[in-house]
């Protein structure tokens, strides 16, 4: 390759005043740089705050929590619901219980509901396409919907981690066999509150959460479900139960026969009385 002969060129060199004034100028030009990359201030920038929002919460307690972290009028973020553009199921039909995913989130200034919302959601779908989970899902023949609700009731239900699987069995056996699933977290659900005190009228209430008189999963999630949950929901223990209730904290009880259960029941009741409180029908008691 030929090269074209240039004639080596004499370097122009700056005067003392010239090195002085580029001096100056690289000063100033630093200064600009800093004063544009610092607040205004010298503060440092605010550090995001921390939401969390535990496992079972209901989405109407995940509003409230939202509206106070973001110092917002009440109902504030269950009114930007419509417009954050959720990326909910079509089953859901625009209702994201259950798909509130609790967990810890960051908030800053800037945060907005919507926003905020929209991350949980997508948060939810994340761990519903989680392979264990959705390969689980499909097994059953649920959808990412079933299986959100199914583990929304093992989550309000479950008295601890480990019975999550057992309580997850115990509602496919039910439903493998057309029974109502007779969920007391349904019937708070649908009355808005929760308690482990069951009257025989609540079972009587028309709802289509009311899964002591309507056979099938609820219409839609009763809270939002965590992944302990999700898993449980479609990799349950096996077992032949059909009933449980929890007797007393960490003392759930599962059986197969409802003359069993009956007996679980009366311990439960009598611990209750004993305590001062009124009796109950006990967790998927039958009627």
């Amino acid at each position: 390759m030929r090269h074209e002969y240039r004639p080596p060129q004499r370097r122009s060199r700056l005067t003392r005043r010239g090195r002085l004034a580029l001096f100056l100028g690289t000063l100033l030009a630093i200064g600009a740089v800093i004063l544009i990359t610092l607040p205004r201030g010298g503060e440092e920038p605010e550090k995001p705050r921390q939401l969390m929002i535990p496992e079972g919460w209901r989405a109407s307690q995940v509003y409230a929590a939202i509206d106070r972290e973001l110092k917002l009028p009440a109902g504030s973020a269950k009114a930007a619901v419509p417009t954050a553009d959720l990326a909910l199921p079509a089953e859901a039909k625009g209702n994201p219980e259950g798909y509130l995913f609790p967990a810890t989130y960051p908030v800053t200034p800037q945060t907005t509901p919507g926003a905020l919302l929209a991350y949980m959601v997508l948060t939810a779908n994340e761990k519903l396409a989680t392979r264990a989970v959705a390969e689980g899902g499909k097994a059953h023949g649920m959808t990412p919907y079933q299986t959100a609700t199914l583990a929304s009731i093992v989550q309000a239900e479950a008295d601890s981690r480990a019975d999550m699987g057992k309580v997850a069995r115990v509602v496919h056996n039910r439903l493998a066999k057309s029974m109502p699933l007779q969920m007391d977290s349904t019937l708070n659900y649908a009355l808005n509150r929760s308690t482990v005190y069951t009257k025989l009228s609540d079972t009587r209430i028309d709802s289509p959460f009311n899964s002591y008189e309507r056979q099938g999963l609820p219409p839609t999630p009763i809270d939002s479900p965590g992944l302990e949950a999700m898993t449980a929901a479609v990799a349950p223990t096996p077992g032949d139960w059909l009933f449980f209730v929890t007797v007393k904290p960490g003392d759930t009880r599962f059986s197969t026969t409802y003359e069993e259960h009956k007996k679980h029941v009366a311990e439960f009741n009598r611990l209750r009385e004993q305590a001062g409180s009124p009796a109950g029908r006990g967790a998927a008691a039958g009627k």
